[in-house]
């Protein structure tokens, strides 16, 4: 999968244009660009809500999570090569269940808060929808993975589920969406 770079800048990419792991050179404003840089900044994101975090469980379900969107991002980087699996999907399913069943149930929308990892949370959420927008948009002129399609949808809504229970976790409240406000 490419080559490790010893030296940071190459200045191979001065012309506009950047490497893939299979050698291939495209656009840096090419889709596929996009949806890599969007799944390197959700994952970033991820990283800074798992400095954020309290609970070491929290913080290890998060780095494997982490793991996954690099892999991803390293699927994304080689046309046709694929290392996000239905198993991973369906781990996600899983851990989304038992997350879920613990909450009660929403009556309200919720906005984003409750503990500054909460915040995060929801956050790093907001960024992988739109690294599924992305991958959306990328699939629709590029034969993609469709588990890595299934795997960043429910890892959006992982991260809305682990947002509630994290604000329950740190002693925070979720901040429900006031829809009277101002209407006195």
């Amino acid at each position: 999968m490419g080559n490790r770079l010893s030296k940071i800048y190459t200045k191979t990419g001065d012309d506009g244009t950047t490497g893939l792991g299979n050698g291939e050179r495209i656009a840096k404003n090419a889709q596929r660009m996009q949806a890599i840089g969007d799944v390197d900044e959700t994952n970033c994101c991820v990283g800074i809500l798992i400095e954020s975090l309290q609970d070491d469980k929290f913080k290890k379900l998060l780095l494997g999570i982490q793991h996954d969107l690099f892999d991803l991002g390293g699927e994304l980087s080689i046309p046709g090569f694929i290392l996000i699996k239905e198993t991973q999907v369906a781990a996600l399913e899983q851990t989304l269940d038992d997350a879920n069943a613990d909450l009660p149930p929403l009556k309200n929308f919720i906005l984003p808060g409750g503990s500054l990892a909460a915040a995060h949370c929801h956050l790093a959420r907001a960024v992988c929808r739109r690294a599924e927008r992305s991958l959306v948009a990328l699939s629709h002129t590029e034969t993609i993975n469709h588990e890595a399609l299934h795997y960043i949808n429910r890892l959006s809504d992982l991260l809305f589920v682990l947002s509630r229970c994290i604000a329950r976790s740190e002693g925070g409240e979720e901040v429900l969406w006031d829809s009277k406000r101002g209407q006195d």
